[in-house]
């Protein structure tokens, strides 16, 4: 499962090499696991599901994961190919 993004607060961006469509990333906290589709062609991402985090981190991942998209879809494309 390899991490796409520096550790961030904690927090690992994972994308699953053998992962299914939507292109998606997971983030994983201790105790805390969310899901965010890459929605490369609009430039935005959007939450798919969350255990465990809270709004406020929520917000701050999903404007952390905005930053990084391009290499987000990137990495998605290397690994899946193109959506």
């Amino acid at each position: 499962m390899p991490t796409v993004l520096p550790v961030f607060k904690g927090w690992r961006v994972v994308i699953y090499p053998n992962d299914h469509r939507p292109p998606h990333v997971h983030v994983i906290g201790t105790e805390a696991h969310a899901r965010f589709e890459l929605l490369c062609d609009l430039g935005q991402v959007q939450l798919l599901s969350n255990i465990g985090f809270g709004l406020g981190q929520l917000r701050l991942i999903g404007t952390y994961l905005l930053g990084h998209l391009a290499h987000l879809c990137s990495e998605w494309e290397r690994f899946h190919g193109h959506h």
